[in-house]
């Protein structure tokens, strides 16, 4: 997938997974993107994994599947990031 995709897919995953997560997050439109771009990593390695049963680093591609499977790894990402910011705090 080229970068202009990742972006796409990063903004859309990004977007969705904050406004799903409970709780404010902060971090604006870049914090958006790059959570949505490693919430693409996050979920299609995941989905590979449950699919095949070995682990490979693989992002989901720019389609409602991957649409999906993007927001639901951004929302494990944001659910990380929330732990290891309140422990800094």
């Amino acid at each position: 997938m080229n970068i202009i995709a990742w972006i796409v897919l990063g903004l859309i995953a990004g977007a969705i997974a904050k406004a799903i997560y409970p709780g404010h997050q902060g971090g604006g439109i870049l914090g958006t993107i790059l959570l949505g771009i490693i919430g693409a990593f996050v979920g299609g390695s995941i989905g590979t994994f449950l699919q095949t049963g070995t682990l490979q680093l693989a992002a989901s591609s720019l389609s409602i599947p991957g649409i999906i499977v993007a927001v639901l790894g951004a929302i494990v990402a944001v659910f990380l990031w929330n732990l290891l910011t309140r422990r800094a705090a």
